[in-house]
């Protein structure tokens, strides 16, 4: 598959000058993160095109597919949306196996990939550009819904996003989505031996921030312990039917960000959780 060429990173395009930890407001995070997957997609997939394809659904770094995995159960016509799809690899992986699926992502720029991808690879499926806290979907008109790393970190309010996933789901529908471990948020974001040294505690949820020269955030996560989380998911009416954190395969070699086989023997990168829609 031809893979895109990365141009100026995203923080050269930013001008991102520093990182910061502070309280962010949702209009803040959206807007920083908007701009930043905008100014990123090429670079990142210049990067990891390898490792998610084009046609693809992987849940995580330590290399668990939905092909192997079955989390969402059967999916062959079932009405599925894709939160925070990027280039939307796992959305036309979901349609290959015959699913109606549509996939959302802030970023027009990841949006521009899945549009390219789709004529390269003939698999196309229907794209919506929103912000994950306020979806423009009617309500009860999925059967599932998914994120493999998308938008729940990059969001100020996880829990908003987890109601309207609720409120787009039909009675008895799943939602099942993938985020970095809690656990990590305690450690330096490194693959090698210093990342194995806690620098913060797990208690701490104030946002990670870079920041440009005027002190303007270009890009922000927010940390939830494994507790927030299982209570935004109760609190939309969902039921935590599974929570799984993959273990580093054996003989597996494949570096990705924070992700190593030093740091994947030792502890869990990767939260997937497994959630029904109640009634």
């Amino acid at each position: 598959m031809p893979e895109p060429q990365a141009g100026p990173t995203a923080a050269e395009l930013l001008g991102t000058s520093g990182i910061a930890w502070r309280p962010v407001s949702a209009v803040d995070t959206a807007r920083a993160n908007r701009r930043w997957w905008d100014a990123d997609a090429d670079e990142y997939l210049a990067e990891h095109l390898q490792d998610i394809g084009d046609v693809a659904f992987l849940w995580c770094p330590e290399g668990l597919t939905e092909g192997s995995a079955g989390l969402l159960g059967p999916v062959a016509g079932r009405r599925i949306l894709e939160i925070g799809c990027g280039s939307a690899p796992c959305s036309r992986w979901l349609r290959t196996q015959g699913a109606d699926v549509v996939g959302t992502d802030l970023s027009a720029g990841m949006l521009r990939h899945a549009v390219t991808a789709a004529k390269r690879t003939g698999v196309g499926v229907p794209l919506v550009q929103a912000d994950a806290c306020s979806l423009p979907l009617a309500s009860e008109s999925f059967d599932l819904a998914c994120s493999s790393f998308g938008a729940v970190a990059f969001v100020a309010d996880s829990g908003r996003l987890m109601a309207e996933v609720a409120r787009v789901l039909r009675p008895g529908g799943r939602w099942v989505f993938s985020v970095t471990h809690p656990m990590r948020w305690v450690f330096p974001d490194d693959p090698a031996v210093d990342g194995l040294t806690v620098s913060r505690s797990y208690f701490n949820r104030t946002p990670y921030v870079e920041v440009d020269g005027e002190d303007r955030p270009t890009y922000v996560e927010h940390h939830r312990t494994m507790g927030d989380r299982i209570r935004e998911i109760v609190s939309a009416g969902l039921a935590l039917s599974d929570l799984l954190e993959p273990e580093w395969p054996p003989g597996r070699t494949r570096e990705w960000g924070q992700w190593s086989p030093l740091r994947g023997g030792l502890m869990p990168g990767t939260a997937i959780y497994v959630c029904d829609k109640v009634g």
